[in-house]
C-alpha cells in the first residue's frame, strides 16, 4: 500500500519526501513535532495538538510555514487519500536547511501518517514496571524531537527489568520520556506532577475528568518518596490512554482493576473521543 506525507510543500509519496543533509534538523536535531490518533476519519483533539504545537513553535523560534487551518486541511487530505481504519499523524517542524549548520533560516512542515493498533476497549489488565531515573529534559514545555536520552537509555531500561522510565530531578517526580505519570494517595487524591514536563493532551482530559466528575486531584510537586506509598499509579499517552503500574523499582503495587480509578477515568476517556 501507497502511503502519503506532506513535504516540501506537497502531498506526495513518503518514498519519494526527503529532508535535505544540511536541515538542522539533520545536523543538530532542532526541531519539534506532535502526534495525534486517528479514529476512522477524525483527528482525534486536534485543536489540543496545534496549540502545543505551535506554542513549541513559538518557544524554540520556529516559524510555521502554513497557517492552523492549512495544516488541518494538510491532515484531512492525508486521512483521505491513506484511507488507514486507524492511525496516527506526526506533525514536524524541521529547523530548515541551514548554510552554516547552526543558523535558523526557513524551517518547513513534514506531515506523517502512518497505521497504528487502536486502544482496546478495557483497561490493560497487565500492568507495566517503571524505572527511575534523575534527569531532567531541556525545555520540558515544549515536544521537541530530542530523544537523545530516552533512546541511549533502552539498553539500561532492560537490564533493570523494565518497561518504561521514570524521570525524577532533586527528588521531584517529573515525567517518563513519552507519556505523563499520575498517583492515587491512599486518602483517594490522585495527582500528577506541576511543572519542569510536558502537558500531555491525555493528561490535560483527566484533569477535566477530574473537575466534571468531582474527583479529588491535585496538580503539584510528586516527590520521589511518595511513590512508597502509592495506592495506585498510571502512565497517560495518546496512543494508549491509560496504561496501570504494577512495580516502579523495588516497590510493588497491587491495582485493583475492576474497581480501580484508572479504570473508570479510562472509560470516561473513551467517551470523549
Amino acid at each position: 500500500m501507497s502511503e502519503y506525507c506532506y513535504a516540501n510543500k506537497q502531498i506526495r509519496l513518503i518514498s519519494e519526501a526527503g529532508v535535505p543533509v544540511t536541515d538542522l534538523l539533520v545536523q543538530r536535531g532542532y526541531g519539534i513535532f506532535d502526534f495525534l490518533r486517528v479514529a476512522k476519519d477524525k483527528p482525534l483533539f486536534i485543536e489540543d495538538h496545534l496549540d502545543r504545537f505551535f506554542h513549541s513553535a513559538e518557544v524554540m523560534r520556529l516559524t510555521i510555514p502554513e497557517t492552523r487551518e492549512e495544516i488541518k486541511q494538510i491532515v484531512a487530505t492525508l486521512i483521505q487519500k491513506n484511507n488507514f481504519d486507524y492511525s496516527g499523524i506526526r506533525m514536524i517542524i524541521a529547523g530548515g536547511d541551514a548554510a552554516d549548520g547552526y543558523t535558523i533560516e526557513h524551517p518547513h512542515l513534514i506531515v506523517i501518517q502512518a497505521p497504528l493498533a487502536e486502544p482496546t476497549e478495557e483497561l490493560p489488565t497487565t500492568g507495566i514496571k517503571l524505572a527511575t531515573y534523575s534527569y531532567q529534559r531541556q525545555l520540558p514545555a515544549v515536544k521537541t524531537t530530542d530523544y537523545l536520552m530516552a533512546i541511549w537509555l533502552q539498553a539500561w531500561m532492560k537490564e533493570q527489568g523494565a518497561d518504561d522510565i521514570l524521570y525524577h530531578n532533586n527528588g521531584s517526580i517529573r515525567e517518563c520520556p513519552r507519556s505523563n505519570f499520575f498517583l492515587l494517595t491512599q486518602e483517594g487524591v490522585l495527582v500528577t506532577a506541576k511543572e519542569q514536563m510536558l502537558n500531555g493532551i491525555t493528561r490535560k482530559n483527566i484533569i477535566k475528568i477530574c473537575e466534571t466528575h468531582h474527583i479529588p486531584f491535585e496538580v503539584r510537586e510528586l516527590t520521589i518518596e511518595e511513590l512508597k506509598n502509592a495506592k495506585e499509579a498510571f502512565i497517560t499517552s495518546s496512543t494508549k490512554r491509560i496504561i496501570p503500574v504494577h512495580q516502579i523499582d523495588a516497590i510493588l503495587l497491587q491495582p485493583q482493576y475492576e474497581d480501580s480509578i484508572a479504570r473508570k477515568i479510562y472509560d470516561w476517556l473513551k467517551k470523549m473521543e
